[in-house]
């Protein structure tokens, strides 16, 4: 599930935030690559890794800088903010990092509003887009019914529950989007988003709807542009998004969501179910 994958993120980046941790990796593995999303209104976090606090008062809607770990297994403990490490941990695993993989993990909550116990890792797609185009990817990590998600009037998904993704490329430009559940009813969020050439933005829908702290967060992987071979069409979004759960690129993360449980709310382990 993407709560799953979603929190995989987190325990990832907790791994490198502090610098590098002397961590033994998989003899002859290519390094990972990892970004954090702390998707837990109210809730700072330390992150410590193999013992040593590697993220320290990692805030809520807090997107990180991509991460670069050597492949491998991390031990990762997560307290809340100063209570680590003497006490005892909000969470605690061990995560392995598949070699070359390009992860987000997350720390999120729930359906029932409440941090979930695992971490959410998510497998992002970094093949070539198109010229003209732009990739967007929404994951709905929210304490939140299915929602839908409009751009300029255009339905991109119909209905999108926790903790799931879809993605589609589109034209790129900047389009007015509105999120609104969909069962129907009044937009609970809106704004207007780029989606740059060649770029692929990523959109964590986090928070709690009825607690007021429904909010989003995004994230951009840029440099995937291929050469134009012609030239695009139209100034809509070209498809709906697919709501594919891509569960087996994320299998392949399923153990590095186990140690990020806690904070991302998905394990790696279980990167999508």
């Amino acid at each position: 599930m993407l709560v799953h994958r979603t929190l995989g993120v987190l325990g990832a980046a907790v791994l490198v935030g502090a610098g590098g941790v002397a961590l033994a990796p998989a003899a002859q593995a290519a390094d990972g690559t990892v970004t954090v999303v702390h998707g837990i209104p109210g809730l700072t976090v330390d992150v410590y890794v193999n013992g040593d606090e590697t993220l320290p008062n990692f805030a809520p809607g807090t997107v990180t800088d991509p991460l670069t770990l050597p492949a491998g297994s991390y031990k990762i403990d997560i307290f809340a903010d100063g209570e680590g490490p003497g006490g005892t941990p909000a969470i605690t695993d061990t995560v392995e990092l598949p070699s070359g993989a390009n992860a987000s993990v997350v720390a999120y909550l729930g359906t029932d509003g409440k941090p979930s116990s695992k971490l959410g890792v998510f497998v992002n797609d970094t093949s070539a887009i198109d010229a003209g185009q732009a990739r967007v990817t929404v994951r709905h990590v929210a304490a939140a019914p299915a929602v839908k998600v409009t751009a300029d009037g255009t339905t991109l998904i119909e209905s999108l529950s926790n903790p799931d993704e879809a993605s589609a490329d589109v034209p790129a430009k900047t389009y007015a989007v509105e999120v609104a559940p969909a069962s129907g009813g009044a937009a609970v969020f809106s704004t207007d988003l780029a989606l740059p050439e060649g770029a692929s933005t990523i959109v964590y829908a986090y928070g709690a709807l009825d607690a007021g702290t429904f909010a989003v967060a995004t994230q951009s992987i840029t440099g995937l542009g291929s050469a134009p071979t012609g030239v695009p069409a139209g100034e809509g979004p070209a498809t709906p998004l697919d709501g594919g759960t891509g569960s087996t690129p994320i299998l392949v993360l399923a153990a590095i969501a186990a140690a990020v449980a806690l904070w991302s709310g998905v394990r790696l382990v279980r990167a999508r179910s």
